[in-house]
């Protein structure tokens, strides 16, 4: 069993440093308060038998907290009270300076909780590490200086996550749909330089990777493109390749027919297309942006959104090249094909796809596969975003299709109905149309509802007024969230906010303009609703007796952000959110504070958003048909997902599963698995087993452990991972249950 000290990183746990500690508290007390060598020996073992139970590496303030109560339950309060002074006593020596032990044990690869933050950084990289440093320090300066106390508080104690605090203290915000089209038709501007629009499909490929490192360097959450706007360009490529044929075959004193002539200049666009897409799939993986990652990149595949015929059969080429290339990997260092964790794709299911017997059909089928081998693309359902997506004057069916911002996070319709007038200047904006791209959202806080439904110690008028108070506390941490934006010069990112892909704004102009009216969402996440309504009704959401109650819950949230929406001319909206180390947070604070509690606390992690809980058998439809409902009521942002065996001979069982989606179900997606054993050549599933307390992963075939000699890619929180994660991820991957 290990322990993880407070500079993060992990040792064995040694019981004799605890009865030694209560063994000097024991000491400054009169002979007649203090307790007997077997009564700290009695202590000692029942901490460490709630440490071995706890399902998770226990952290050495949760073993204080463990001593603490263990000498009280001796009824020696002297000894406690003593125990108590000396913990904050040296606790006030740490708080003078509280970043330099967490940075160098990550300079060191020894801080654990950094080292598995982000399953998709790797921490011994020292461009990550330059990152975590400056975050580690920006999390200072915001906990100390730029946050509320009482939010601060509620932060650390596990009431509510403030999320990204590492990089709060600069003028930064989460997610973009960027305005390719408007960058691309319009011409940017790149370090200084003037970018012209491209005159072919390969350039236009190679310009948008270019932006895609730019802003992401300038944000800190997913960005979101489309193929569409890159569509316009094959054309382009095609009347230019149409001269150069034209010219090649008379310079030889060829005449070919029309028909010759347009399988040869087809054939070299269909070449220029694999050649741009090739750039988009390969620059986006090797990318490394200045937070020490590859990009956190969507490509957004949509055949309605083309503005014409032609562009639609364009796009559709563009497509299938995508999803070829996609389905065929990535090779690691040792040559063999893997599944990269980026560009996450979305594949737009509508009519011209979704049957045996529409046009575009073979791209569905080609997706399925791609899914059975990839876990991407994901799936949006036309059918059900027109029903839920209503602009100002639009009616349910006849709404709006458009992509997440990174892996989940979507926009409000657009309430202007006329594109907002235009304020952000872009170069495309068509007066009377809905606007979402160029849009953005400007941070998230999330709420903890197990935490309220454990605090009510199950008294409903209880659960009810902590909720109230707890979600004004997030109000209250998300406008710090919008002031801390407010006032932000377009100079502090011009490729966002002067050139094309946020606005097109003056020098020296704020951005205040774009945080109100909609035209930017900010984020109410929450978390855990299963283990909440667990809690208060002893069932799980999906019994019909406790699913009101869990609808009340949704709703009750989606009030307040009406409410704040309302007062401020700010767009709070509901949102998902995609716990990552964050759920192995909230499980710990749980544990912490209440114990252990079977169904509730028991696990080292709690279930993301509205999800049914990981270990419940339920099949895929069910479960789609289920969480649809509660997906509808988190407008700012979610996804669910069906959990999946290797489906690569069973094609027609993920075409079913995409086709319920499309009539079911907004936005969804197939978890698979895609692994491999770089030391016996292993391509089947890599398992999590357990080692002295702590989950580690293994290969089933050799019994390799070695994580650096082994890939593993997981669907955790929207997009894949693939550096691995903390122990509450890792039991909930391992704890997870087929749906099909």
């Amino acid at each position: 069993m290990k322990i993880i000290k407070r500079n993060g990183s992990e040792v064995p746990f040694d019981i004799n440093k605890i009865s030694a500690a209560i063994a000097k508290a024991n000491a400054e007390v009169a002979e007649s308060d203090r307790l007997t060598e077997r009564q700290i020996m009695y202590a000692s073992a029942n901490v460490a038998d709630l440490c071995e139970a706890a399902g998770h590496t226990v952290s050495v303030e949760e073993i204080q907290d463990l001593v603490e109560d263990e000498i009280m339950r001796l009824d020696c309060f002297e000894v406690a009270r003593k125990y108590i002074i000396y913990r904050y006593l040296q606790n006030q020596k740490r708080q003078k300076n509280t970043t330099d032990d967490q940075i160098l044990a990550l300079i060191e690869s020894n801080n654990e909780e950094v080292k598995q933050e982000n399953s998709n950084k790797n921490p011994t990289v020292v461009s990550v590490q330059r990152d975590y440093m400056a975050g580690e320090v920006s999390k200072d300066l915001t906990m100390r200086n730029l946050l509320p106390a009482d939010v601060v508080e509620a932060h650390k104690e596990g009431y509510i996550h403030f999320h990204d605090a590492d990089y709060f203290a600069q003028h930064m915000h989460n997610c973009d749909l960027v305005n390719l089209e408007d960058m691309l038709q319009n011409g940017t501007v790149i370090s200084g330089t003037l970018i012209e629009k491209p005159h072919s499909f390969s350039t236009a490929c190679n310009i948008a990777t270019q932006i895609i490192a730019q802003v992401a360097s300038c944000q800190y959450g997913g960005q979101s493109i489309s193929l569409t706007h890159l569509a316009p360009f094959v054309d382009v490529s095609r009347q230019k390749i149409r001269r150069q044929v034209i010219e090649e075959m008379n310079m030889c004193g060829i005449e070919p027919s029309a028909d010759k002539l347009d399988a040869v200049v087809e054939s070299r666009v269909r070449d220029e297309i694999r050649r741009g897409v090739q750039t988009i799939q390969y620059q986006v993986v090797t990318l490394m942006t200045t937070n020490g990652q590859a990009p956190f990149i969507t490509v957004f595949m949509y055949l309605n959104e083309a503005k014409n015929e032609q562009e639609k059969k364009d796009l559709a080429v563009i497509i299938e090249e995508m999803l070829r290339q996609r389905y065929e990997g990535v090779k690691n260092e040792e040559g063999v094909w893997i599944t990269p964790a980026f560009p996450k794709l979305i594949y737009v299911l509508e009519p011209d796809n979704v049957t045996e017997d529409s046009p575009y059909f073979y791209l569905t089928k080609l997706a399925a596969k791609c899914t059975a081998k990839r876990m991407v693309p994901d799936y949006i359902s036309e059918k059900k975003m027109k029903e839920y997506k209503l602009s100002k004057g639009e009616v349910e069916g006849e709404g709006d299709t458009y992509t997440c911002m990174g892996c989940r996070s979507f926009l409000t319709p657009d309430r202007s109905g006329n594109g907002y007038d235009n304020v952000s200047n872009a170069g495309n904006y068509e007066p009377g149309k809905p606007k979402y791209y160029g849009r953005f959202n400007q941070g998230v806080v999330t709420i903890s509802l197990p935490d309220v439904a454990l605090s009510s110690y199950g008294d409903m008028d209880k659960f009810w007024e902590i909720f109230e108070e707890r979600l004004e506390l997030c109000h209250r941490a998300l406008r710090c969230r919008h002031e801390r934006l407010r006032g932000t010069l377009s100079d502090a990112a011009p490729i966002l906010w002067q050139y094309g892909a946020l606005a097109r704004l003056k020098k020296g102009e704020t951005i205040d303009k774009l945080l109100y009216g909609g035209y930017s969402t900010i984020s109410l996440g929450y978390a855990g609703l299963y283990e909440c309504v667990k809690y208060m009704t002893g069932h799980s959401h999906t019994d019909k007796e406790a699913t009101p109650f869990a609808l009340a819950v949704m709703q009750k949230m989606n009030d307040k952000c009406a409410e704040w929406k309302a007062a401020e001319n700010i767009d709070y909206s509901l949102y998902g959110t995609p716990l990552e180390s964050t759920t192995y947070k909230f499980a710990k604070s749980l544990q912490r504070r209440f114990g252990i509690i079977k169904g509730i606390t028991d696990k080292g992690y709690i279930t993301n958003s509205y999800h049914v809980h990981v270990t419940e058998e339920i099949d895929a439809f069910q479960k789609l048909s289920f969480e649809s409902e509660f997906q509808r009521l988190s407008p700012g942002g979610a996804i669910s997902y069906v959990e999946v065996p290797d489906m690569q001979d069973n094609l027609q069982a993920v075409i079913r599963v995409m086709q319920y989606i499309y009539d079911n179900i907004m936005y969804a997606e197939l978890n698979t698995k895609s692994d491999y054993c770089q030391v016996c050549g292993f391509d089947g599933e890599i398992q999590v087993v357990e080692d002295d307390g702590k989950l580690v992963w293994e290969c089933p075939s050799c019994g390799n452990r070695d994580q650096d000699k082994m890939n593993v890619a997981r669907r955790t929180c929207g997009y894949i991972g693939t550096q691995f994660w903390n122990q509450g991820r890792t039991e909930e991957i391992k704890d997870r249950v087929l749906h099909l």
